[in-house]
């Protein structure tokens, strides 16, 4: 089933409108993004825990979730 805006909202928070089409765009479900989401705030602890690194939807998810995150460190 595709996510809603409420749906995205609900696991992210408010989000711009451009990344919010762009995860809508994956096809993914809720349960992905939010995995994805878990990726992004806790990739230590989820591998601390054994967890195969993300795929398919989900680590497209988490490329989309971290991008713009280092570029205040690029010169």
């Amino acid at each position: 089933m595709t996510m809603t805006a409420k749906d995205i909202v609900s696991v992210l928070g408010p989000v711009d409108e451009t990344l919010m089409a762009d995860i809508s765009a994956t096809g993914a479900t809720l349960g992905e993004l939010a995995e994805a989401w878990a990726w992004v705030n806790n990739d230590e602890a989820l591998i601390g825990e054994g967890r195969t690194l993300p795929s398919g939807k989900v680590a497209e998810l988490v490329d989309l979730l971290s991008a713009g995150e280092d570029d205040e460190f690029e010169m």
